[in-house]
């Protein structure tokens, strides 16, 4: 069996690595082992915060509605449950935009839904 030299395949993979944690803390940035590591553990927390940022978001949104809401002597479950029976099929999303950008379209949903 011939011989292979691992050299170019090696070197390519390291320095992707290495593109990867710069920036790093202490070790982490230049050092083999620890680069490897960081490197799998911000894989893994980057996959998770992907999901979790979804979630995030909802409870910013549903905050920003509640605070809106506040101001026409209504609560946020009592807000949704009167969306629900209207049938007004507005996500959260654009709810919380609506009531932070435009006030006076906040105004006449809330006063439909009322």
């Amino acid at each position: 069996m011939p011989r292979v030299k691992r050299g170019v395949g090696h070197l390519k993979k390291r320095n992707n690595l290495m593109k990867r944690v710069k920036g790093f803390d202490l070790g982490r940035k230049n050092l083999l082992k620890l680069a490897k590591t960081a490197d799998t553990k911000a894989g893994a927390h980057a996959y998770r915060d992907r999901r979790l940022k979804k979630r995030t978001m909802r409870q910013i949104w549903q905050v920003r509605i509640n605070a809106a809401v506040r101001m026409f002597d209504l609560s946020y479950s009592k807000f949704t449950g009167m969306m629900k029976t209207k049938e007004v099929g507005v996500n959260r999303k654009v709810l919380a935009e609506i009531a932070e950008h435009h006030p006076d379209i906040f105004k006449k949903i809330v006063e439909f839904v009322k």
